[in-house]
């Protein structure tokens, strides 16, 4: 579904990104974990269109999106939950919402997604008439990852989705994503906790210094001595 080749990006004269190739198969859950500042956040803003490569190529269904917009990747099923979550402060829940189908015509199926979301998450419901910004920062990453689901994506980009969170709260981002993975979108995620990741994928990467350091079954890198003293703090 995903295929990267040789992908660059740089900040100013920065290599953020120095050549990495990965692929994500269609329904699958893929991690790339890695130390802060080893290039995980800026490969997911360039695949998802909101930095251009400095060069390389990334392939979507068999499209060419190098170059391609966010706005068009959100039209072809590509969705981005961002580091920080971004949710607009001043909106409701409901409206955060809103915003995630802005681009789509149906209104029937986008209130048939908005209830789905509210299923899959009900503490959102409870709060559907309140401000974004007045939302506990758990509460955040949910309406965050609504929202995205929202635009109906066939794969989604997940950055650091348990950053400052409660690990009862994280417990419940990750059933979350777990129910979203069952229903057949398609994941890659960047997480901090490397062993969370792990066991929730099914493939990881481990990326250093701009580059992929080890890829393999995740089953293998949860035990691979290199991933366990440097990331699992063992």
């Amino acid at each position: 579904m995903l295929e990267v080749k040789g992908l660059r990006v740089a900040y100013g004269g920065i290599q953020a990104v120095k050549g990495i190739d990965l692929t994500v198969a269609q329904g699958e859950l893929v991690t790339l974990i890695g130390a802060n500042g080893a290039g995980k956040s800026t490969t997911l803003k360039a695949l998802a269109g909101l930095l251009r490569p400095a060069a390389g190529s990334i392939h979507y269904n068999g499209a060419d999106i190098t170059a391609r917009p966010a706005f068009e990747l959100v039209r072809r099923g590509l969705a981005l939950v961002p580091e920080g979550r971004g949710v607009f402060g001043r909106l409701t829940v409901e409206e955060n919402l809103a915003m995630g189908a802005y681009s789509r015509r149906d209104p029937a199926g986008i209130a048939a997604d908005r209830d789905r979301v509210f299923g899959l998450l009900p503490r959102l419901a409870e709060r559907r008439r309140q401000p974004g910004g007045t939302l506990s920062g758990g509460e955040q990453q949910m309406l965050a990852l609504g929202r995205a689901l929202m635009s109906r994506p066939r794969m989604l980009l997940l950055d650091e989705p348990s950053m400052g969170l409660a690990p009862l709260i994280v417990q419940t981002i990750f059933e979350t994503i777990r129910a979203i993975a069952a229903e057949g979108v398609t994941l890659l995620l960047v997480e901090q906790n490397a062993k969370l990741a792990l066991e929730t994928c099914h493939r990881g990467y481990v990326m250093e210094s701009g580059l992929i350091a080890l890829a393999d079954e995740t089953s293998r890198l949860l035990v691979n001595p290199q991933v366990r003293q440097a990331y699992l703090g063992e």
